[in-house]
């Protein structure tokens, strides 16, 4: 009988455990940034070599994404350095938006890759704060990234 009662227990914190992992507002956690190092001469965003920041995006609705014409989802992202916060829209991930949504998502840094202004040479680190907002206009968790991206100033 004791066994059975620690058993239930044990299914039933497991159970309760899980529920949390989908929410109706989204939530992200900080995967990675790469590469970490980023030249202030070149401002192309059309360049493969800028920083890509990588967040894990869960969602219980999987209202994300962008539909043409209807809803836009949309990333923030603010560069710690300079205070300057930008949204992007969303990354099109079109029919993996499924209730209980889980996935890795990229975010290009290249619109907020700035350091403090001055003359070079110099090394900015950069940090930046990281959130979302869904179709429903519900806004996830605040990430910081735990990486640096340094911008260089030749």
């Amino acid at each position: 009988m004791r066994y059975s009662s620690l058993f239930f227990i044990a299914i039933l914190f497991l159970t309760a455990c899980n529920k949390d992992k989908y929410t109706t507002a989204p939530q992200i956690e900080y995967k990675s940034i790469s590469p970490n190092a980023s030249l202030s001469t070149n401002n192309n965003c059309n360049i493969p070599d800028k920083p890509v920041l990588t967040i894990h995006v869960t969602d219980a609705e999987g209202d994300l994404g962008f539909i043409s014409n209807k809803d836009t989802a949309y990333v923030f992202v603010k560069n710690l350095v300079t205070n300057k916060l930008d949204s992007i829209r969303f990354t099109d991930i079109g029919s993996a938006a499924v209730k209980n949504f889980s996935g890795d998502v990229e975010v290009s840094l290249c619109r907020f890759l700035s350091g403090i202004p001055g003359p070079g040479p110099k090394t900015d680190t950069l940090y930046f704060e990281v959130y979302v907002r869904d179709f429903a206009k519900n806004v996830s968790n605040t990430i910081t990234t735990k990486d640096p991206v340094y911008y260089i100033t030749p």
